[in-house]
Formats: C-alpha cells, structure tokens, sequence
C-alpha cells in the first residue's frame, strides 16, 4: 500500500513544481500540499474505508483548486492551466468515482459529483455521471428531471432532454412531476425555435433546412403530452398546475383556452377547480376597446367589481359543491381580499361584509373547520373589529367545545372587547375542557387579572390553578405565582409565596433559582435564607442538577457570612447524590473551579 500511495504523490509533482516556479505558491507551501496530500491518501487506501474520508479528500482538493483560482487572480496570471488545475480535476473525479461506487445508494454523494463537475466544466464526464446515476436510481423521478434540465439549459440539447424525459415516464408512467417538466420543456423548446426563427427574419437570412414545422413552432408537441398525461394522471391539482406552465408561455394562448376549458369540463366537482375559476376573475385582461381606470377611486371600484364577479362565482360553487373543502376556499377568498390594505373605505366595507355573510352561511351550514374560525376571529381582532371577532369566536366554540385554542381566542376577543362576562367565560371553558388542557387559558386569565390591577383576584386565580392542575402542568403556573407576588408585593409576599408552596410538589429548578435571586437582590442577603432555598432545591434536583451542587459551594465562598469550611462536605455530598453523567460534569467543572478557569 505504502508504494502505490507514493505513487499517487509523485504523480502530483509536476502540477506542484509548476505551482512553485509560477509563483502561486511557496515551497514551504508545497511542502505542506505534500504532507497533506500522503495523509489523505493513507486514509483512503487503507482495508476498511469511510465515506468521510473521502469526503475531506475531496473537499481538501476543492478548497486547493478555489485557492490557486484566487492566487491567479490577484497576480494576474492565467497560463499554464491543462498542467495544473487539470490534474487536479482528473483527481478529484477519480475519487468521486471510486467513493460512488462504494455507496452507490447515497444521492447526496451523487449530486455533490455532479455539483463539482458542472462548476469545473467537465462537461463529457458529466453525461457519464448522469448516465451511471440513473442506472442505480431509476426510482428517483428528481435525478431524471435534473438530467434533462442539465441536457437542456447547460447542454442546449433538446432532442437529448426529450429522450430522457421519455425513458423517465417507461418508469415512472402515473408521475405528474416528469409530465409537467416535461411539459414546460417542450414549451421552452418551441419558444427557442420561434425566437431563432424571428432573429433569422430581421436579418433576412435564408434559413434553408432550419425550417421547422408551424405545428412545433405552436406547441403541438406540448399539446400531445398535455392530452397522454390528463389521459393518464386524473387530478384537477395536476391539471391546475399544467395550465400553470403553459401561462408562462404567450404563443400558447389556443392550448391555455383548451387546458381550461378541460379544467372545468372533467374537474366540475372538485373544489379545487372552482376556487381557480373563480380566481382568474381577478386577472382577467380589460377588452381592448375599455379604458383602464385612472384615479384610485375607479381603481378600487374596478377592484370591487371584479371582488364580486369572483364571489358571484363562489357562490355558483358552494351551491354545486356543498363541501367543507369548497366552503373552506370560499373563506379563504375572502379572508386574503380582507386582509389587502387599500386606502378605499367602501372598498374595506364591502369586504368586510362579503367576509362576515359567507362566514355566517358556512357556519349555518356547520360546514368550516376549526382552524378557519380561530383564523377570522384572530384576523378581525387585529383590525379591531371586536363585535365580529366575538361573534366568529362565539360560533366557534359552540361547535369546538373541547378545543382549547379556540377557547383561547374567544377569551382573547373578551379581553380585547373588556367585557364584564370574563370570569363567566373562563369558568364556562373550564367546564368543558379537561383540566390538564387548561393551562394556557389559566395564564391567560392571570396575566389579564394582574394588567386590570386586581390583586386579590390575581391571587386568587393563581391558588385555584394550582388546586386544579395536577403534576407538571402546574410548574409554569408556580413560577409565575412567584414571579408575580415578588413584583407585586416585594420580597415578604414571595418568600410567603414560597413557603406556601414548598410542599406541593412538583417544581422546577427556575422555581428555586427565582427565590434565590430574589434573596440576592435585598440590601441585607442573608446566608441562611440562601441555605435553606439550596437545601430545598437539593432535595427535589440533588442527583441531576450538578450546576445547583457549584452553585451552592460558589456562594459559601463568595458570600462575606458564608461558610468555606463546608465546601468539602458538600462536594462529598454530592458525590454521592449525582447520578450518572452529572457525576463527571461535576466533577470537571470543580476541578475548573479549583483551578481558577470557572
């Protein structure tokens, strides 16, 4: 092995040597080149190999060849490349070559192999890649359509782009993706054609056998494979998305009609079909003979007309489609219009009304999801409109009753309206909802208890949650409690928060480190009130915590009442209460702290 690796290190020297005599590099550079490169090579010729190994040859190589490109650069030389970068190529390909055949099932390796071959221009290697990948990955629909882009754009051949998207489809015959690139490429090809033959006619050039057919130049070929994959592949999504690519393309306007009309001839009961019909109102082009509106007013009323041509097709649909999915497209509609910003208001009226009577007519037909109600009451509550976004939330949980979040923005629209029906409203919520659903409606309930300045009822409210919530979700709840009567009442009411709650398990360890800090916050700290919330915070976390164990023996140090004398005991102590890797944490972090650097 250590032959064939010396082998491969002399074949760098005359690229190195050149690299010296240029002035590129230095020959202490050189040299470390060469350390490198015997390192890199021992790696991956050894018996058992690592895809990582190869993976830093590779990238060492890259960032050799991305430096010597800067170094020509900034010295302005440009000769003598097929001696020095070349070699460095071949190499690198070389390497891929050999790691993708060891993992012939890592794609990513593949596409970093065809990265680097596109960025460096090796142009007939890469077909051989492309043509290796898809014998291994057939199955992927992706690396087809990237060997035909590549064919396409970089290569500028169609006619191979064209077979590759055919073999694609012998694999892969019910995948919308391949038609529609397919599609698109076509598209793409036959504006080639036409922009090369309009360049030919402005230069009054005979084009002879560059003639091309007038069926090819209009997209037949487009049209065949719009016709085989609607045959093949019945889904008015897939269909929406073909009409789609051919909008790009302004010659195709015969197969943009043709697609459409397909649209709404196979696809009539499918939703999605009537939300687009019902969008291209929005975009539809004004009749030559019509003025274009020139002052904001006839733009917005423009605007609302066409607002309510599509609203009028919406309609049309619910009542043909009775769904919860047409109904859903409906609200969206409606809810994207509401939220436009326009400076007309009438025009905000309009849509705003429109919004609220398509709500109201779903609702009565119980035909929206949750998520669409909690979504309009949220959207009206930002632009202040309480009334409706109470009246949305109101519906809403009378059909949701067991969701939390849609109670949630009920409670929320009760508290931006400041209604006197809050207590009402969150005892009503707790009636239906488990009680270990409810806690974020108990913080939401206090913090607008402690913003309205009830202290009484704050506390009150922090007490009952606690009562009800059981195990871990009172945690959050606690520390808030603390949080709050520290900045409500001072250091007394936290410490006689603290002690209330000292018993009632569980906690969390911030629970502790709050009263901690608060205690560190008076004027007179007092060493046995940190004892104590260390000692308490020990029991609870003593085996898992080791930051709370450095914490405590830092403060016997640190503090002028403190103890150092005890240090030795608590280290002792925890010793033996930290369990499994906490041990060794706190043991490094000691030794640190003993030796100056913690």
């Amino acid at each position: 092995m250590a032959e064939i690796i010396q082998e491969r290190v002399e074949d760098r020297l005359p690229e190195l040597q050149q690299l010296e005599r240029t002035g590129l590099f230095s020959q202490m550079e050189i040299r470390a080149i060469i350390r490198k490169a015997l390192e890199l090579e021992y790696r991956i010729q050894r018996r058992s190999l690592l895809k990582d190994d190869f993976i830093r040859y590779v990238q060492y190589e890259i960032h050799l060849l991305e430096l010597i490109e800067k170094r020509r650069t900034r010295v302005g030389y440009t000769f003598k490349k097929d001696e020095i970068e070349d070699p460095i190529i071949h190499r690198i390909q070389s390497v891929f070559r050999r790691a993708s055949i060891k993992w012939k099932d890592d794609v990513q390796l593949w596409l970093s192999f065809i990265a680097f071959c596109r960025k460096w221009a090796a142009k007939v290697h890469l077909s051989k890649v492309f043509s290796s990948l898809l014998a291994i990955h057939s199955n992927k629909p992706g690396l087809w359509i990237l060997a035909a882009k590549w064919e396409l754009e970089d290569c500028l051949s169609s006619e191979s782009a064209r077979q590759l998207f055919l073999r694609a489809l012998r694999f892969h015959p019910r995948c919308p993706k391949l038609y529609e690139e397919y599609f698109r490429m076509e598209l793409m090809h036959a504006e080639k054609l036409r922009k090369e033959k309009q360049e030919f006619e402005k230069a009054n050039m005979d084009v002879g056998n560059l003639e091309h057919a007038e069926e090819v130049l209009t997209g037949e070929l487009a049209r065949i494979i719009y016709k085989n994959a609607i045959s093949v592949i019945k889904s008015a999504k897939f269909h929406v998305s073909l009409l789609s690519v051919a909008q790009l393309f302004d010659f195709a306007k015969d197969l943009q009609r043709e697609i459409y009309n397909d649209l709404k001839a196979l696809h009539t009961d499918d939703p999605l079909t009537w939300d687009y019909v019902a969008r291209q109102e929005l975009v539809i082009q004004s009749q030559p003979g019509e003025e274009l509106p020139a002052t904001k007013q006839a733009k917005a009323k423009e605007v609302g007309r066409r607002e309510e041509r599509c609203c009028a097709v919406y309609e049309e649909a619910v009542k043909t489609v009775p769904t919860e999915a047409m109904w859903k497209c409906y609200m969206n509609f409606c809810m994207e219009r509401f939220t436009k910003k326009t400076s007309s208001r009438l025009l905000r009226k309009k849509r705003l009304e429109r919004t609220m009577a398509a709500f109201r007519k779903a609702h009565e037909l119980k035909l929206l999801p949750e998520l669409q109600y909690r979504q309009l009451s949220t959207l009206l509550l930002h632009r202040q409109l309480l009334k409706e976004s109470l009246e949305v939330a109101d519906a809403g949980v009378k059909l949701f009753r067991k969701s939390v979040e849609m109670w949630q923005v009920k409670l929320e629209a009760l508290i931006s309206s400041e209604s006197h029906e809050m207590a009402k409203g969150f005892d009503q919520a707790f009636a239906y909802l488990k009680p270990q659903m409810c806690l974020p409606l108990w913080l939401t309930w206090a913090q607008w208890s402690e913003d309205a300045g009830k202290q009484e009822e704050t506390e009150g409210i922090y007490k009952r949650a606690i009562f009800r919530l059981s195990g871990a979700d009172s945690v959050p709840v606690k520390e808030k409690y603390l949080n709050w009567a520290y900045r409500s009442g001072g250091y007394k009411k936290a410490r006689d928060v603290f002690k209330s709650l000292q018993e009632n398990r569980p906690f969390s360890v911030d629970f502790f480190r709050k009263m901690i800090q608060f205690e560190k916050e008076q004027e007179s700290c007092k060493m046995e009130n940190l004892r104590e919330y260390y000692e308490r915070a020990l029991r609870e976390f003593g085996t898992e915590d080791s930051d709370l164990w450095m914490d405590y023996i830092k403060e016997e140090l640190n503090h002028p009442l403190g103890r150092p004398e005890n240090c030795g005991q608590l280290y002792w102590r925890a010793m033996k209460m930290l369990q499994g890797e906490a041990v060794e944490q706190f043991m490094a972090k000691h030794a640190l702290h003993q030796a100056g650097r913690l």
